[in-house]
């Protein structure tokens, strides 16, 4: 009506072109109509644990695209791509992990390409990440910056998370969606089932965490979030965990070594993210003589008993472990 010419009809104008001069009209699709389309096709073309992988990219990717996943397919750009990833890789997954899910995604916009849908595919131009990116979120944080962090953290709930990671060396969607069920006030001890190797993790609760948790209202029910604003966000995109926690960092004027500037295409990554909370966890154990074997313990172990009891004798080196790392200031 203003005269102005929207995508909308653009597409239809060339659809009808394209209808009068092939006989059939040209199909428009959106990222995430694309995507699901191609996984669709691959339900019985592959097997199921690689459908699966699949699956698991075409998710996360879509939903870290946020509304850009409901335009049009040809909008996505290589920065989208890298974001993605970049996302990734500081929510913890391993560089491996982080590479195959750009090579997953550069299968269904080649087909894309192919079918003349797109004019170049935007997860090839991204590069696969080097020796160097790998260390990405594997510094560790000192008492000084994560007392800053502490200080900077927008929100109770933050501060929560934080200390869990740090105390726990939990990873970032597991301290997201920890339950109360998983804490145990009385024998002070914190068990969850780590959510992306699936293993049992029991860590006795450092007297920092058990007077945070102390203070926080009980609920009625067990099932019910520590972090309730937290829970069940996503980790990447812009506006996931990841990205919140790197703003805390920013306010907090915390820097790590810059691991990669940023470029046209994909955003500064830093040797310190949340993942880092882990690593500082397992260094300062290690700085203060706990074997390895007791720090392999308190990050994870291949028990499939989600509720395995350690004895006393069992659980004594590892709170002689937990009672090594520093004390912060709440």
């Amino acid at each position: 009506a203003n005269g102005n010419l929207t995508e909308t009809r653009a597409r239809e104008l060339i659809s009808e072109i394209v209808e009068t001069a092939l006989g059939e009209p040209l199909k428009f699709y959106s990222t995430e109509e694309w995507l699901r389309d191609w996984l669709e096709g691959k339900k019985t073309a592959k097997s199921n644990a690689t459908y699966v992988k699949y699956r698991h990219t075409i998710d996360s990717f879509i939903a870290a695209l946020g509304p850009k996943a409901k335009r049009n397919l040809n909008q996505v750009t290589p920065r989208d791509v890298q974001r993605f990833r970049d996302a990734e890789l500081e929510a913890g997954k391993h560089p491996t992990t982080c590479n195959y899910a750009v090579k997953h995604l550069r299968i269904p916009f080649n087909v894309a390409r192919r079918q003349g849908l797109l004019t170049h595919n935007p997860a090839e131009a991204v590069e696969m990440i080097t020796a160097k990116e790998e260390q990405a979120g594997k510094g560790t944080f000192n008492i000084e910056q994560l007392q800053a962090i502490l200080k900077a953290a927008p929100s109770r709930e933050w501060r929560g998370a934080i200390l869990l990671a740090f105390y726990t060396g939990a990873r970032l969607q597991d301290v997201a969606n920890m339950r109360w069920s998983s804490v145990d006030l009385h024998d002070q001890l914190i068990s969850f089932r780590a959510g992306k190797t699936k293993e049992s993790v029991t860590v006795p609760m450092h007297s920092t965490l058990q007077s945070y948790l102390i203070e926080l209202p009980a609920p009625d029910n067990a099932k019910a979030f520590l972090f309730p604003s937290l829970a069940n966000k996503r980790t990447s995109g812009k506006s996931g965990l990841s990205m919140a926690f790197s703003r805390i960092m920013q306010k907090a004027k915390v820097k790590g070594e810059v691991i990669r500037e940023r470029t046209g295409k994909g955003r500064t990554i830093n040797a310190l993210s949340f993942h880092s909370l882990r690593h500082s966890f397992n260094s300062i154990m290690a700085n203060a003589g706990v074997s390895q074997e007791v720090r392999q313990k308190l990050t994870g172990h291949s028990s499939t008993e989600m509720n395995k009891r350690y004895t006393h004798h069992e659980l004594e080196p590892l709170r002689a472990a937990i009672a090594k790392i520093t004390s912060v200031e709440l």
